[in-house]
């Protein structure tokens, strides 16, 4: 795998967990959540890069580093890193920035988080198909 032009390419989603995404006691939420968010964020990335959606073909490692509850702002952030002819490598982060305060006499008030706090890390690879593949800067 090489580097390119390509790996210049970053994308970043901010979204709030709802309680739809609480998936165990204490609402807390699902780490698979967080892998669907970098799946969006790879998306973008190879149709940035690439012009199409292509594949995710494996994450390499991910690692779940704080817990993430309802009502929890988090930003999913990623990069391509390396290329080869079809597979891009990209990294990935999810932060923390607003968390749910969960007071039991103010049941909606929440916390700005003075640092972003690392919920969960991975890196995998996605796949591109050659046939689909076309230049940066494809729109119209």
């Amino acid at each position: 795998m090489d580097t390119a032009p390509h790996t210049a390419f970053t994308s970043l989603i901010r979204l709030r967990m709802g309680a739809h995404d609480a998936h165990y006691a204490g609402e807390l939420v699902d780490g698979a959540r967080l892998l669907q968010l970098f799946g969006d964020v790879a998306t973008e990335l190879l149709i940035r890069s690439d012009g199409d959606e292509g594949l995710f073909a494996a994450y390499d490692s991910v690692e779940f580093l704080a817990p993430v509850r309802a009502g929890d702002y988090i930003e999913a952030e990623g990069r391509i890193v390396s290329l080869g002819k079809t597979s891009r490598k990209m990294v990935f982060e999810a932060r923390k920035v607003i968390s749910s305060a969960r007071l039991p006499d103010q049941p909606s008030a929440c916390d700005v988080l003075p640092q972003p706090v690392v919920v969960c890390r991975a890196s995998g690879t996605c796949v591109v198909p050659a046939s689909c593949q076309r230049a940066p800067g494809h729109g119209r």
